[in-house]
């Protein structure tokens, strides 16, 4: 290629890789393959939606673990597309790799009014929502626009999306922007907008971790674009190593630049970069043939370098000091309980708190029993923000929710072709993404055989072998898993590794049902005041504290939260009554009276074996329904297995 072609390219050239621009055939097999997939997830188009909204609680968390990228979104890139936001009927949405979004600028509801699904905490990827422009660019990894009828449901045809894949300083995927509307805007213009904002989220962010310490270099093959977002990005350390780079650096120089130095790139060396006057452009040529223009910003904080011998290769770092203290956190999100409020009044609570903090700093795995719903992911969440690994991510998995032929992939990860509908850049995985932080396996019992087997070798070896690849990645990793199960019966019947249960059962605590708390008062009304503090209400009256307190709970704290949200709504910040509260809380309330009606009292009150035939009357009577038994004798649900196993003994 000559200079001049070369120059005659200048930022037009459409060289973005993977938002290379899709030609009219590869688009309609981008299209194509994503409704194959569709129909292998068992969509129909007249499927409705399933956005898989997230909880409050869990939507914070997740947005406290982009804060960089939604503040670089929000403060630095926004701004600059106000006009495009105030003159038409469209939304911009980021969203995260795993289609959650995080925020939208622009119109909250389409032209026609329709509800159109895409607010925050709402999943948009193709399992759950079918070929979309969000869904699709984060499995294709790269830019794609999803026309009107282009969409697979049919109850998203309405409109038309253009999504961008950002990536991080690392080059892994970080999330995904989106232009959505019903509007008939320029599409071609739509794409080329999304495709230039999503670098320019990535070049901040380039910009916010390394300007500080390091030198960058940005260079283009016209003067007058170099700062522009179409710009190559090198940064350099002092020695002109390549310590990261944008991803139109790697494409224009069609190289892999992973630690070169910048003297094998370009006909210059580090001392000329660093005497390089300071916003004045400079012309070179790299590999020896293209003229290209470039501009050097040094690091912010420039101080004097003094030699440092620990660069020599005999160098050896001095052992870490055992027992040296760790920082813990100063501050914790909002939505995190302090440890000291996890309980209120129950010794069994505060002993088990006690003891679990203790052991977060141990290499010692936490099993926490406990029924579904009573706070198992409450209790992890202020242990994890809690100790010395509290600016790590805290990775939740629920190993009951994810689909049997993906647990595998979410967890280990996988390289790109793995399997088929594979992302083109692979997966990094959950455990890595815990990596120096916390792993919460909620519901390990759910987990298949086979995976089992791998996550053991995982916790003996301390490495991670994605699906597909023979490179292994160490991992340092707090491990909690929960279960509502009994495992070592689950061990005996052949269901749950023997070997994997003792790796993962270290400390072994038990989280009380909401009704065995011997806390429940204060607790109610805890629960109750913080809720006060995201949504304004009254204070519980005591006649309506004693209405609750005497409820079984069968649905532990989360059927306590949802219950208060919906009488506080009901409410309307007027005094909390009765008529506030939902049908089936009376329901629950109405079954407990009949059955102590019927005992003359509670179950749990009754002898062994009278509890025991009062239990395997009742499971009868429901049809083999463990739930509902435990709600209508007034025990737990592993009250209910224990007779149940004894009587088949």
């Amino acid at each position: 290629m000559t200079e001049k072609k070369q120059e005659e390219k200048g930022d037009d050239e459409a060289m973005l890789r993977p938002n290379v621009n899709l030609t009219d055939d590869e688009h309609k097999q981008q299209i194509e393959a994503s409704w194959y997939r569709c129909e292998q997830f068992g969509l129909e188009h007249s499927t409705e939606p399933n956005f898989a909204t997230l909880p409050t609680g869990e939507l914070k968390d997740l947005r406290d673990q982009h804060r960089d990228l939604l503040e670089t979104t929000e403060n630095e890139i926004i701004p600059y597309y106000e006009n495009i936001l105030s003159n038409s009927a469209c939304m911009i949405v980021l969203a995260d790799r795993q289609g959650h979004v995080l925020n939208t600028w622009g119109q909250k509801r389409f032209g026609r009014g329709q509800y159109h699904g895409l607010v925050e905490g709402n999943q948009w990827t193709e399992q759950g929502v079918g070929t979309n422009a969000i869904g699709t660019a984060l499995i294709s990894g790269r830019a794609i626009q999803v026309g009107r009828d282009e969409h697979y449901l049919r109850a998203n045809r309405y409109m038309v999306g253009s999504a961008s894949p950002i990536y991080d300083t690392g080059n892994e995927l970080l999330g995904v922007l989106d232009i959505s509307s019903d509007a008939y805007l320029p599409q071609d213009h739509t794409l080329g907008m999304v495709k230039l904002m999503s670098l320019s989220v990535e070049n901040r962010l380039i910009f916010a971790a390394f300007q500080q310490d390091h030198f960058i270099l940005s260079f283009n093959t016209n003067l007058t674009s170099l700062d522009s977002h179409w710009s190559g990005l090198l940064v350099l350390d002092d020695r002109g190593t390549i310590i990261s780079a944008n991803r139109r650096a790697e494409v224009v120089l069609a190289r892999d630049l992973s630690l070169l130095n910048v003297s094998q790139i370009f006909d210059c060396d580090m001392r000329e970069i660093k005497n390089q006057p300071l916003h004045m452009p400079m012309k070179t040529r790299a590999l020896g043939r293209y003229q290209f223009y470039m501009k050097v910003l040094p690091p912010v904080t420039h101080v004097m370098k003094v030699p440092d011998y620990r660069r020599d290769s005999a160098y050896q770092a001095p052992p870490k000091v055992i027992g040296a203290e760790k920082p813990m956190p100063t501050e914790i999100p909002s939505n995190v309980i302090p440890l000291e409020e996890l309980e209120h009044g129950d010794e069994r609570v505060r002993r088990m708190v006690k003891q679990a903090h203790k052991i977060m700093e141990k290499d010692i795995p936490i099993l926490i029993h406990g029924e579904t719903g009573a706070g198992k992911e409450i209790f992890v969440r202020s242990l994890h923000y809690h100790s010395s690994r509290h600016k790590e991510m805290l990775v939740a998995v629920n190993c009951a929710a994810i689909p049997a032929e993906l647990v595998e992939s979410e967890l280990f990860g996988y390289e790109k072709g793995a399997f088929t509908g594979a992302q083109t850049k692979g997966s990094i995985g959950l455990i890595r993404r815990a990596h120096k932080g916390t792993l919460f396996l909620d519901e390990i019992g759910e987990m298949p055989l086979a995976v089992q087997s791998r996550l053991l070798r995982v916790l003996q070896e301390r490495v991670v072998t994605p699906l597909g690849s023979t490179e292994v990645y160490p991992v340092d990793v707090k491990l909690i898993s929960a279960t509502n199960r009994h495992l070592k019966d689950e061990v005996n019947e052949g269901t749950f590794r023997q070997d994997l249960y003792y790796r993962i059962s270290g400390l072994n605590v038990e989280l009380p049902s909401l009704r065995d708390r011997q806390d429940k008062r204060k607790l109610i009304a805890y629960v109750h005041e913080r809720l006060r503090k995201e949504e304004p209400g009254p204070p519980l009256s005591d006649s309506m504290l004693d209405l609750l307190v005497s409820h079984p709970w069968p649905g532990n704290m989360r059927q306590l939260m949802h219950v208060l949200k919906v009488g506080m709504a009901m409410a309307d910040e007027e005094e909390l009554e009765d008529w506030h509260l939902p049908d089936d809380f009376f329901d629950d309330l109405k079954l407990q009276t009949e059955v102590e009606s019927e005992l003359g009292g509670k179950a749990t009150s009754l002898p062994k074996d009278e509890l025991e035939e009062v239990i395997v009357r009742l499971l009868e009577e429901y049809q083999g329904n463990v739930s509902r038994t435990a709600k209508a004798a007034g025990v737990s649900r592993n009250t209910v297995y224990k007779y149940v196993r004894q009587r088949a003994d």
